[in-house]
């Protein structure tokens, strides 16, 4: 098994990924190395936090120098890493461009003889809101490329690990079909492609709708790739929907323009006092004393706080999914930026995937917005309250907890069996006292399908007078 699952929160999980150069934990970000450009030298990422890299291998390939050497000393001893490396095939440059001088079998066999961990096809990355037809053939000639490339990886022994592209555009029927044909491939990852137009827009819903139609589709045993997902303040966001891996080039690209990466968006430097940061670059050096130095130094340096932030914010998802606390973290994270918070509400359309991936039991609920009505808890408490065997002709339910009642109600959970209300979710559920109309409403309508579940008895409800404005009922 490549892909092992060890911890589990909303559709989030810790997994431990098996390369030929050691074991990687996911969640993980990638960064992305230029081997063209010595910027932050490969060999340093590791202090920063990182287990993995990945690399372009069609820059390798087309550099007659870069070649001859990562053919002489592997990919590994040209970048003097000994850390797994991801290698993409030149579709980065396809999409841009238009054209790359090498066919999808020359590059998946020079990844596979340079000593790649992760190889990629080839793969068409159709440009967002392209016509269905145009995606569609090009979706079609993706899918034929992947099916080469599991012929040719297979004849090198599948030492390495394969990569399947999930393309298609923005249009779900192709991405699902995408999804479909990944599964019946032979590959070990699959990638997501062609979205940092969205993301680099802020379309984080388009993403949302792409990641979430994919995981209805793509088999659970092997990771999701996100490529070119590398800002911090999406990384909870996509976790919680199931990506296992990301990849940065942010790091490196936004240093150059000035600009400090935060799990809560980008600041700029010139717009700086001081460094919300304790990281050991913003622990050194102030904001002033960056806008001072040599802007080569500079760039660096606010790389490098780049990094550090990123890595923080990937462990601190990884703790959340161990606690159970990844939805508390997303709608904690999606209060940075309102696209943010459209792209979490996507998952009402898909809450049978989400409920089918996410835990059923957790030791704490905490009730931070509206948002917190989506979680799967809510749902499957009204369905499993619906199964409660009750053999009394009278059922008492009351809003009072002060009240003796056979249930009680609980804003968002609704009718609570009394036996469980110190249990989770709803006996564990911590809410501010004036919750929004929006929980109350929800559980007015699991009050609902209560009583018609059981409009054989007599139900007597106790209600105070907030409880009464949501539920229909006379004195």
């Amino acid at each position: 098994m490549r892909f092992e699952i060890v911890a589990k929160d909303a559709m989030g999980r810790i997994g431990r990924l098996q390369t030929p150069h050691g074991t990687v934990e996911t969640p993980a970000l990638l960064p992305v190395i230029n081997p063209n450009i010595d910027f932050i030298p490969a060999h340093e990422l590791r202090k920063y936090g990182a287990e993995m890299m990945i690399t372009n291998s069609y820059i390798i390939y087309r550099s007659r120098n870069l070649r001859e050497k990562a053919l002489k000393k592997g990919l590994h001893g040209l970048l003097g890493v000994d850390m797994p490396v991801m290698t993409d095939s030149g579709s980065f440059q396809l999409m841009v461009y238009g054209d790359v001088e090498v066919t999808n079998e020359e590059i998946v066999r020079f990844q596979n003889e340079i000593g790649s961990d992760i190889v990629t096809p080839l793969d068409i990355p159709t440009p967002p809101d392209a016509e269905h037809e145009t995606a569609r053939k090009d979706l079609e000639e993706t899918i034929r490329r992947e099916r080469e490339a599991e012929e040719i990886h297979e004849s090198y022994g599948h030492e390495n690990l394969l990569s399947i592209p999930i393309q298609g555009s923005t249009h779900l029927d192709l991405r699902r079909r995408s999804a479909e044909a990944a599964n019946s491939i032979n590959g070990d990852v699959f990638a997501v492609g062609a979205v940092v137009p969205l993301l680099d827009t802020y379309r984080f819903s388009d993403v949302a709708k792409i990641v979430l139609t994919v995981k209805s589709v793509l088999t659970p045993a092997r990771p999701v790739h996100l490529f070119g997902a590398g800002h911090p303040m999406i990384f909870a966001l996509y976790a919680a929907m199931g990506v296992d891996l990301f990849d940065s080039a942010a790091y490196a690209l936004f240093a150059k323009d000035d600009r400090y990466l935060t799990p809560r968006g980008t600041l700029k430097l010139e717009e700086l006092q001081y460094f919300p940061c304790s990281c050991p670059v913003c622990l050194s050096h102030t904001p002033e004393e960056l806008r001072r130095m040599e802007k080569g130094v500079r760039a660096r340096l606010i790389a490098e706080h780049n990094l550090y932030v990123s890595f923080e914010e990937i462990r601190r998802v990884k703790q959340a999914i161990k606690n159970n606390e990844l939805f508390e973290l997303v709608e904690n994270r999606i209060r940075a930026h309102p696209y943010l918070v459209q792209a979490w509400r996507e998952i009402r359309n898909f809450m049978d995937v989400m409920e089918r991936h996410d835990p059923s039991m957790k030791r704490v609920f905490f009730y931070l917005g509206k948002e917190s009505l989506y979680r799967p808890a809510i749902r499957r408490h009204h369905e499993r309250v619906l199964n409660v065997k009750v053999d009394k002709d009278e059922i008492v339910i009351s809003s009072d907890p002060g009240v003796k009642a056979d249930f009680y109600l609980r804003p968002a959970f609704g009718v609570v069996p009394a036996e469980l209300m110190e249990s989770y979710p709803a006996g564990h559920a911590e809410m501010y006292d004036d919750v929004e109309d929006e929980a109350y409403e929800v559980a007015a309508e699991g009050l609902r399908r209560f009583m018609e579940k059981h409009r054989d008895r007599r139900i007597r409800l106790v209600l105070d007078d907030r409880w009464r404005r949501f539920v229909n009922v006379q004195d």
